[in-house]
Parts: C-alpha cells; structure tokens; sequence
C-alpha cells in the first residue's frame, strides 16, 4: 500500500532529531560553565528533572518550554538562551537515512516543511532550535517553512505568517490553516502527509483533520494507534510508501 502525495509535514523532536547520544546533565552542565556558574550545575539539573516531571517528557520541555528552562533553571540569567542554544547543537545529530529519504522526495517533486510544537521562542525565528538545527546539518535547502505556534516562517524569504501564532499541534489547531494554505497550492489534505512519534500532537490530530499519517518509532513508540496511516522504524521506509501524486 502507498501514498500519492504532494507535501510532507516531519515534526522535529524525536523524529528529525537523533537525540540518543544526548545527556541533559552534560547539556546543562555546559551551559553553567560557560556561564561561569560551574558550582549551580547540580541544582539546575534537578530543576530540569522537576520540569520534566511537570511535563512529561524532555522533549517537550525543550521544544515547547524554551522561556521557562531560561527562567526557572538559569535563573533568568539572559544569554543562557544562546549559549544553551548553541551547546544543544553540539549533542544532536540527524536521523539515520534521514537525509537520503528527503533527496528522494524533493527529487520526486513532493515540498516538505517542519511542523513543530514551538510554543514559545526567545529571540526571532531563525535562533531557534529547528533552525539551528537545519543549517548546522545543512538541511534547510530541502525545507520550505516551519509551521509552529509562532508563525509559518518561510525559510527562504524569513516572512512570518502570523495566522498560525497560538495554534498548537496538540489541539489540532495548526492544522486548519495549515489545511487551507496548502488547497490555495492546490493541494488536498488526502495528498498531505504528517511524520511524526506523538500520537497525540502529530497523529490523531492530524488524522482528524484528513491527512494522512505516518508514525515514525526509530526512537520512541508511543504505541499503536488506528490514526496512523503507516507505522515506520526507519526513514528509508517512506520510499515504499510516498510517491509523487500526478497531476
């Protein structure tokens, strides 16, 4: 069974990103040193420990809690958030076969974009975590935008569309004009696919909003859910399932 598609949607945490080799203590540990505040590491661990009790899960700590590690865990201290920013980087890597499955789309045609749970940023869009990340992987020449509660940023133009701002994955919010942006392009959500690990934020969501959906457990399975389309432990997979929809 496969897809014809034409836009492709990949959430970030836990699906573009390789974080298995990352180690949060090592994270902040490094961020204090280089704030000069080696003797706090240890409390601010535990901090992060908390927010991630209050949470659920790292992952959504860092990618929907950004100004709350700032000023809970580094006290407000104001260039916490670049030199954590820039010491993540150094411990997140890129899905295995990630690349090659995105040279396969593009060459098929098919635009893809990152849908990601980005509640709140410090600084612009642009200094943020996905961001980063594209660029330092050299990504970004595959993507078209970022679509986040922030906006829809053009990673071409750096125009935002501030029509997304407050909409949330979770609520499944974001995928109505997500929905209505891509029928102005001509493009049906049937043809729309979303990848993602949360059945809650990237699946059943989505799902019920008419995408189609794919569940990606290279790092985490969230279990199965008759929402999901298709099921995928390895990138390389998609090749057998999205083809270009003809016109």
């Amino acid at each position: 069974m496969s897809v014809e598609a034409k836009w492709v949607g990949f959430d970030f945490g836990q699906t573009l990103m390789d974080t298995r080799r990352m180690r949060n203590y090592l994270v902040i540990g490094d961020t204090c040193k280089q704030l000069g505040e080696p003797e706090l590491i240890e409390e601010r661990v535990r901090k992060f420990r908390c927010m991630k009790e209050k949470y659920g899960a790292y992952t959504t700590v860092k990618e929907a809690h950004r100004d709350e590690i700032i000023a809970y865990v580094f006290d407000n201290r104001s260039e916490a958030h670049e030199i954590l920013s820039l010491v993540e980087q150094q411990h997140i890597f890129m899905a295995e076969g990630l690349e090659e499955t995105l040279c396969y789309l593009v060459d098929k045609g098919i635009k893809l974009s990152v849908v990601a749970e980005l509640k709140k940023t410090l600084g612009p869009m642009g200094t943020d975590i996905v961001t980063r990340f594209l660029q330092k992987h050299n990504l970004s020449k595959y993507f078209k935008d970022i679509v986040c509660p922030q906006g829809r940023f053009d990673l071409i133009t750096s125009s935002v569309d501030l029509r997304y701002k407050g909409k949330t994955k979770e609520e499944g919010t974001i995928y109505d004009p997500l929905a209505e942006d891509l029928k102005k392009e001509g493009i049906d959500v049937s043809e729309a696919v979303i990848i993602g690990d949360k059945l809650t934020t990237d699946i059943s969501p989505a799902k019920q909003k008419g995408f189609v959906t794919i569940q990606y457990t290279g790092y985490i399975d969230m279990g199965i859910s008759g929402d999901a389309d298709f099921r995928i432990s390895d990138f390389r997979e998609i090749k057998a399932i999205i083809t270009k929809k003809l016109l």
